[in-house]
């Protein structure tokens, strides 16, 4: 049975949720896998490793990315947001209570790059229609809820920020 060869550790730098990290680690870490073993931020799931389903996604220098498709040593240097670091922030409190009100959470495995891709979607574009919000959840796969119950969350959010409550 062969071994696979390990490369040469490099240094990476970054910070993650507000605080600056520092470790070493091979090059062909990605970036979901650094930050869930080396960091122990388990909120970004591992799906299909290929960026197709959006279990994975975080926020790097506030555009959201796919963290099975980045390596670590690409998010050198960069500001990296999590699920844990969104929810500790407070500022999307009132995105995951809708979720949980409009049950929009089943099994929870896509939950945190649903809410990851909601968030980027409210700061774009407040005032997103059905469609709009469908669209630009079109890239994350959820096998349990259908997206009815997400898309309601995310368009109670949205017409409530406006003012329009629901």
């Amino acid at each position: 049975m062969t071994e696979t060869a390990r490369l040469p550790e490099v240094e990476v730098s970054l910070t993650v949720n507000g605080e600056r990290v520092t470790r070493r680690i091979e090059p062909r870490m990605t970036l979901v896998d650094f930050l869930r073993l080396e960091l122990e931020l388990t909120g970004s799931h591992v799906g299909c490793e290929h960026g197709v389903c959006g279990a994975c996604t975080v926020r790097v220098d506030d555009e959201i990315v796919r963290g099975c498709l980045m390596f670590a040593v690409q998010a050198d240097g960069t500001n990296v947001v999590t699920i844990e670091g969104l929810a500790d922030g407070g500022s999307e409190d009132d995105l995951l209570e809708a979720f949980r009100e409009r049950n929009a959470v089943q099994c929870g495995f896509c939950t945190p790059g649903m809410v990851m891709t909601a968030s980027d979607l409210l700061a774009r574009y407040p005032s997103a229609s059905r469609d709009e919000i469908r669209e630009f959840l079109s890239g994350n796969y959820c096998r349990c809820t259908g997206y009815q119950a997400i898309v309601d969350a995310i368009e109670k959010v949205s017409q409530s920020r406006a003012g329009g409550g629901r």
